[in-house]
């Protein structure tokens, strides 16, 4: 009697999820790069990009993902197989079908209604462009690379192929919701199958793993059937599994009683395991070399790290101020703590680095529609790919640099006929090169455009009230108010730009993750825009200072120097500003005791202090403190999460002797300071 057995198959949605959205980045990035010369290896990875979506909609209950991805996989075969022409026509048709194939996905990942029309305005355009094109004349070169292909499925019409097919699937096959049976059922389709079952691999029953797979086929297929139909079926789970195809002979229609005949004895006088173990796929090195982990559970684990760094810290200290450390093997044991402590932080940190490219995937297919869309010709370019940060900090850059680079479009580079006036070439460029210095990350995304007009900018400001009609600002200052809320220097609104919201969520997005973002323009030339970041916003480098008896820590990002001052050396300016000369310049100071109302005592009230120089986009500003405490990398605690958000302070951390240390917001600090 057989059973059947249920398998939940909701649990493995969120892997096909993620696996879709991988697929569906292949080939977009394969179609944007697409054109008539390209490798035939850029069109067989879209295909098999499209063709594992399409299997795992299928083997997962999402039929019209199924569906509508096998409408695109027939346009791919065709110029896979040189019966179609590569075309910007059809590049065009696959990445709005592709497009269409991405809301399916997110809104059935939703649990959410797939919008019907738009999936059958698009099937529709998918099966017209495939009826209309199947008897299209093709250009000599695809005529000269289809005549080989055709001829061959023409000659296996006449004959009958019989093939020897080993199929082994690794032990994990399971794990993948992939199913031999069913694949084994496909093949059934193509023509008479022959099953052999290997065993070999099946352990004691005691030792058995009911979620493994254990089995392995030895099959031979007969009828009209090509290699590429029997590779197809297998295509997409070639990672799971060892897979061996060979062509036992080709006969022809007249010989298949013979040659079934001669097939039948052969397999009957070879043994039940079909073939020698020596013969069989190798089996060694199968084992999985990456898994998927919640983000959730990898956000704990830093916590955890966290804290430990901080007990670590706590317990050096307790034992140093008790004289414990006299004792050379606690002593020992301390400072082996403390290597371990900093490794196991490292390594943690380290699982949540992944490379920037990430983040750039998005970028072609803007830079594609969006010059299509002004007129534009422009090639983007990019370099330091591989260059990793924190997976926080790479979901939050996302947008800025997508605002930064329509930016760079739609007011840097010029039309064609206007770049060639002007003896540039006739295509503008874009690049973006990412790259590490010191504890950061460095972004930096340059165009070879018109640059920024400082007297247009100048004058929108002063129009909008940003700027007194009598102030004079410096060039930099000039090129640093595009960042101003609401600025825009586009004289009509459009889908692009013009209204002044893009430029101020790249520097408040930048604030948000502890880095800054400048500007460096030459009118006719072009501008660079650089990015600067921490690799990580679960810990920071920080400076340590003291104003009265309260411990702050300031991002060494930020810092420039610290000088000792003196009183005299302030000047007030309208009994309220404070201004100090610093390097040919006069610098804005904020005392940090004023600005936090901390109560002065008779040991600080007339001793010099110390003036920690800061940076901010360019413009320099002087936090006044009493005291340099030292450099520290800290945990960062969030005090909105547990507290609530104060004006001036970014965060707090534990310190080795278990205070707690305020983190300050350098710009949010100039902000409250002004107000």
């Amino acid at each position: 009697m057989e059973s059947e057995v249920n398998i939940d198959l909701s649990q493995f949605h969120e892997v096909f999820f993620e696996e879709c959205s991988e697929g569906m980045e292949i080939m977009e990035s394969g179609l944007l790069n697409l054109t008539s010369d390209s490798e035939p290896e850029v069109i067989n990875t879209i295909f098999r990009a499209a063709h594992s979506i399409k299997g795992g909609g299928g083997t997962f209950g999402f039929a019209e993902i199924s569906n509508f991805t096998h409408g695109m996989e027939t346009i791919l075969d065709g110029m896979r197989n040189g019966n179609l022409p590569v075309t910007p026509e059809v590049v065009e048709l696959l990445l709005a079908a592709l497009d269409c194939l991405r809301h399916m996905v997110q809104a059935s990942k939703d649990k959410k209604p797939i919008d019907t029309e738009l999936v059958a305005e698009l099937h529709e355009r998918l099966e017209n462009f495939t009826a209309r094109t199947s008897g299209a004349p093709v250009s000599e070169t695809s005529q000269s690379a289809a005549a080989p292909a055709i001829s061959e499925a023409e000659e296996e019409k006449e004959d009958v192929s019989v093939w020897n097919i080993a199929f082994y699937p690794h032990e994990n096959m399971f794990y993948t919701g992939n199913d031999p049976f069913r694949l084994i059922r496909e093949l059934q389709g193509l023509g008479d199958l022959e099953i052999n079952v290997n065993y070999d691999r099946l352990p004691n029953f005691d030792e058995m793993d009911a979620h493994n797979c254990y089995l392995g086929w030895d099959m031979v297929l007969r009828g009209d059937v090509s290699r590429n139909q029997i590779t197809e079926i297998f295509e997409w789970v070639e990672d799971d599994c060892s897979l061996e195809i060979t062509l036992q002979e080709k006969v022809a229609e007249a010989e298949v009683e013979d040659v079934e005949a001669d097939v039948q004895v052969r397999a009957a006088d070879e043994p039940r395991s079909g073939r020698r173990r020596s013969d069989r796929p190798s089996f060694a090195n199968q084992e999985s070399t990456s898994i998927r982990v919640g983000i959730n559970k990898v956000d704990g684990l830093v916590n955890l790290v966290g804290e430990l760094v901080i007990t670590q810290s706590i317990l050096s200290r307790v034992c140093n101020n008790l004289g414990i450390d006299r004792d050379e093997k606690l002593s020992e044991c301390l400072d082996q703590l403390e290597r371990n402590t900093r490794d196991l932080q490292e390594q943690t940190m380290g699982i949540r680095m992944l490379p920037i490219d990430f983040a750039f995937q998005r970028l072609p297919r803007i830079v594609h529609d969006l010059s299509k869309s002004l007129g534009k010709k422009v090639d983007l370019k990019f370099s330091g790919e591989t260059t990793e940060l924190d997976k926080t900090v790479l979901e939050k850059i996302g947008d800025p640099l997508m605002h930064l680079v329509r930016n760079a479009l739609d007011h840097g580079i010029e039309r064609s006929e206007v770049r060639l006036a002007a003896g540039k070439s006739e295509k503008g460029l874009i690049s973006i090169n990412a790259y590490h210095q010191g504890g950061n990350i460095i972004i930096e995304i340059s165009d070879d455009g018109a640059g920024l007009n400082p007297e247009k900018i100048l004058k929108k400001a002063r129009e909008k009230g940003l700027v007194d009609p009598n102030e004079e600002l410096t060039e930099t200052q000039i090129q640093n108010l595009i960042f101003s809320p609401g600025f825009s220097t586009a004289d009509v609104i459009s889908d692009v730009s013009g209204r002044g919201v893009g430029m101020d969520v790249v520097r408040r997005n930048m604030t948000d993750l502890g880095g800054t973002v400048d500007v460096d323009s030459i009118p006719g030339r072009g501008s660079i825009f650089t990015i600067r970041l921490p690799l990580t916003v679960a810990i920071l480098e920080g400076q340590m200072i003291s104003a009265g008896d309260q411990v702050f820590i300031v991002p060494l990002l930020s810092i420039v120097e610290s000088i000792q001052v003196s009183d005299k050396d302030i000047n007030e300016v309208a009994n309220q500003s404070e201004l100090y000369p610093y390097r040919n310049e006069y610098i804005s100071v904020i005392r940090l005791r004023e600005i936090f109302n901390i109560k002065s005592d008779d040991e600080h009230e007339n001793r010099s202090g110390l003036l920690v120089v800061i940076d901010i986009g360019g413009r320099r500003i002087g936090l006044y403190v009493d005291d340099v405490v030292g450099q520290q990398q800290v945990v960062i605690k969030s005090l909105e999460q547990n507290y609530q958000q104060v004006p001036g302070i970014a965060g707090a951390t534990v310190l080795g002797d278990g205070a707690v240390a305020l983190i300050i917001d350098v710009l949010g600090l100039v902000q409250a300071s002004q107000s």
